[in-house]
């Protein structure tokens, strides 16, 4: 009962700030639109038409369409899919390896945290996309490589950020009493060490899965992500962008989509991290109040 009324009131905090609630919003919408893509869209967004090429926005055609008819926003509507998709995917390979290489590097013996943390900081060394164009130089371009990509780019970010909480809440008394009643180092882990560094946790996972999306948008606009009979936001921009002279309005669609996206979770990021931090918190309720100075009228 004590953990739902706490996580109900750092969900209510985060509705409140005007960053997180920005966030959520864009998360849901874009989640809904995945979802409801994945069974309807107003037209086949494969479907080439000559007869409406290049039609301004307009009913049916709401965002108008490209130059072999297709209707854009049924497009955008199927690119929310592979974003969906490639975010989760890579937010997931995050989470398992950040949480496996923090716990190694926190519970292990001195050796193997040593060797932990220099792993990691050398892996850190390399930016995400340089991963990510790397690997599909290689086994070339899809969606699996820039979930991987991703996914092992952030996953270590997230335990570089971890492992430090892990090992401060290891000396905490709850701690070293669950350790005396006899548990092991990874009910430890289960019960006690992962609840109390979730926020940290938490707040990374969204600024990963805004990565995520970035990266495949400008891995396939670059011609590395998703395959051409992928819908894809970043391969639609791709497309479009040499008409941009014939129908310039097209080409914005894709790129707010993008943009408001990528937005959306660095802002719910920021708001996850101001909502779920008591220091933040406690500066900000100390934070003193400007006073106002009314003026006195003199008769």
């Amino acid at each position: 009962m004590k953990s739902t009324r706490s996580s109900r009131s750092w969900i209510a905090r985060l509705w409140a700030l005007s960053t997180g609630k920005f966030g959520l919003v864009v998360a849901a919408v874009v989640t809904v639109t995945a979802i409801t893509a994945s069974f309807w869209t107003p037209f086949d967004p494969q479907n080439v038409d000559i007869a409406v090429r290049w039609t301004s926005p307009s009913w049916p055609h709401v965002f108008g369409t490209d130059g072999t008819g297709r209707d854009i926003f049924s497009l955008i509507m199927a690119g929310s899919r592979t974003t969906v998709f490639v975010a989760v995917g890579a937010g997931v390979i995050a989470t398992v390896l950040g949480l496996a290489l923090a716990a190694a590097g926190a519970l292990t013996p001195r050796v193997i945290r040593e060797t932990v943390a220099v792993f990691v900081d050398i892996l850190i060394a390399f930016p995400v996309l340089l991963i990510a164009m790397m690997i599909s130089a290689v086994w070339g371009g899809s969606l699996w490589v820039v979930i991987w990509a991703v996914g092992i780019g952030f996953g270590v970010n997230i335990a570089r950020v971890t492992r430090p909480e892990l090992r401060r809440v290891l000396q905490s008394d709850f701690v070293i009493a669950g350790r005396a009643s006899g548990l092991t180092p990874f009910q430890n882990l289960a019960r006690h060490l992962l609840p109390n560094v979730a926020p940290v946790f938490i707040v990374q996972l969204s600024w990963a899965m805004a990565v995520a999306v970035l990266a495949e948008a400008g891995l396939s606009y670059l011609g590395f992500g998703a395959p051409v009979t992928e819908p894809s936001w970043g391969l639609l921009l791709s497309e479009l962008q040499q008409y941009i002279s014939v129908q310039p309005l097209v080409v914005i669609w894709p790129g707010l989509a993008i943009t408001v996206t990528v937005l959306g979770l660095n802002l719910l990021g920021d708001g996850l991290r101001e909502a779920t931090d008591p220091t933040l918190r406690r500066s900000t309720a100390r934070r003193p109040t400007a006073e106002v100075h009314e003026p006195e009228v003199v008769a």
